[in-house]
């Protein structure tokens, strides 16, 4: 979604309020869980559903 955007990890960063690496520790897939509130903050940045950035894997 960030490329579908063009927006960088550092402009998404800045505009969800969360730290460089606590983003690229989600974006890396090595996050054990993630906030609600910042789930949903990083789909209004990025205007999308948590569909569209989640993936099920078991």
């Amino acid at each position: 979604m960030m490329a579908k955007r063009k927006m960088s990890l550092n402009e998404l960063s800045e505009k969800v309020d969360l730290t460089l690496s606590n983003l690229s520790i989600l974006k890396t897939g090595k996050a054990k869980a993630i906030r609600f509130s910042t789930l949903e903050a990083i789909c209004k940045v990025l205007n999308c559903q948590p569909g569209d950035i989640l993936e099920f894997v078991e």
